[in-house]
């Protein structure tokens, strides 16, 4: 049996998300996610919804076999009890798959890593875009309605 792995934020569920994991379970038999605490995200903005309900989302999609939340100050810690085989990353995400791969080897993990290229290109499939179409369309809102 083929272990896949794949990690992420998750904020804002999207097509590109659905996309992201689809081809994931493609590599392999069984489809593992983890959920980055809000702790551990640091190379973008803080998650607008809470790590809970984030986790709850994803383990509530068919393709997911299992979901869990990382760990709030290690993210490789729960890699040395999934056991992936292999681990995916995003065509967005900001690894690169030989440092992954070296930290992986280092720490007793020896997991192949591979990036999907795949993604939906539109215009609401990603987090920041959705966000930003909701600030655009709540100034228009306010603009129309409320100032004169």
């Amino acid at each position: 049996m083929v272990r896949v792995l794949a990690t992420g934020t998750f904020d804002i569920l999207h097509p590109g998300h659905l996309v992201y994991l689809e081809e994931a379970k493609k590599l392999g038999d069984e489809l593992w996610v983890i959920v980055a605490c809000s702790s551990m995200v640091n190379h973008k903005p803080k998650p607008l919804l809470p790590e809970e309900q984030r986790l709850i989302m994803v383990r509530s999609l068919k393709v997911v076999d299992h979901a869990l939340l990382g760990d709030a100050h290690d993210m490789f810690k729960p890699l040395t009890d999934i056991k992936p085989d292999i681990i995916v990353l995003g065509h967005d995400q900001h690894f690169r798959e030989v440092d992954l791969e070296r930290e992986l080897t280092s720490r007793g993990i020896t997991a192949k890593v591979v990036r999907v290229t795949k993604y939906e290109p539109c215009s609401t499939c990603s987090s920041g875009a959705i966000i930003k179409l909701i600030l655009k369309k709540t100034r228009l809102h306010l603009r129309e309605n409320y100032v004169k």
